[in-house]
């Protein structure tokens, strides 16, 4: 019993130093439009981007990866960019997208996701449990301990997870795609770290990338607060995505691609 009300003491007041932003409480609803990733969906179920997923247009987007993750104004620009370039917008406004608009396969969607399946198995947009479960104990995400590689993702770990997650991929789906991999993979890989990176840990607190890809939740009840963080740019997504492929790994793409090359 006196552990049970400890543990809650404990809860709220982690609660209470990490509030979640008055109006941009977590709220999630099965009707409403989401995309592939966890990212913007998160942005969405906390309010930053219309929780219905709906009609965003480019200020409204620009504001919510600021005000959600600390990211200057135009460092992620990419996705909205992508969907009116592309033409994957189906608002009937060709300066706004919905969020179910970046679903279509090898334009932002692209094969070996760490939290979704295939386009060629059926389902490339809803988050898949059992796909996660490998990438996140890959990444350590269900070891606990007082060392600090009990509790934070390195890039390393993070690199080798996203290189076992497309092999594993390749290896299931006989139709695998691999040419949204070579950018997308360490890109996807470089985003979430770089929204979750903490400057002091030099590191992810694994708590923080569960709330995201499992709730696609904001951390702030596990103590994220991009408020006190250095605000990430560009040149920061760059930096990182260029260390996950740095990483030495098995990569099945990046084998095959120096292969063709060696020939």
């Amino acid at each position: 019993m006196k552990l049970a009300v400890f543990a809650k003491a404990g809860l709220l007041g982690l609660a209470a130093a990490f509030e979640e932003p008055e109006g941009h409480e977590y709220r999630r609803n099965p009707s409403d439009s989401r995309s592939p990733c966890p990212g913007l969906n998160a942005l969405a179920n906390h309010g930053f981007l219309p929780r219905s997923g709906l009609d965003i247009d480019f200020d409204t987007y620009r504001a919510a990866v600021t005000a959600g993750f600390n990211w200057a104004p135009h460092a992620v620009d990419m996705p909205f960019e992508a969907s009116i370039q592309l033409n994957l917008t189906t608002t009937g406004n060709p300066l706004t997208f919905h969020l179910h608009d970046q679903n279509k396969h090898n334009a932002i969607e692209f094969d070996g996701s760490l939290s979704r399946s295939d386009y060629a198995l059926g389902d490339d947009h809803t988050f898949d449990p059992a796909i996660w479960h490998t990438v996140a104990v890959n990444l350590g995400l269900y070891k606990t301990g007082p060392h600090k590689a009990d509790k934070y993702v390195t890039v390393e770990v993070a690199a080798k997870a996203r290189a076992a997650r497309v092999k594993a991929a390749m290896a299931a789906n006989p139709d695998f795609d691999p040419r949204g991999v070579p950018v997308g993979s360490p890109g996807t890989t470089a985003l979430y770290l770089t929204s979750l990176w903490d400057d002091e840990a030099g590191a992810v607190p694994k708590s923080w990338i569960r709330a995201l890809f499992e709730e696609e939740r904001i951390p702030y009840l596990e103590g994220y607060n991009p408020a006190t963080r250095k605000q990430k740019t560009l040149d920061d997504l760059t930096k990182m995505a260029q260390a996950v492929s740095a990483v030495n790994t098995d990569d099945p793409v990046k084998c095959k691609r120096k292969l063709r090359h060696l020939h």
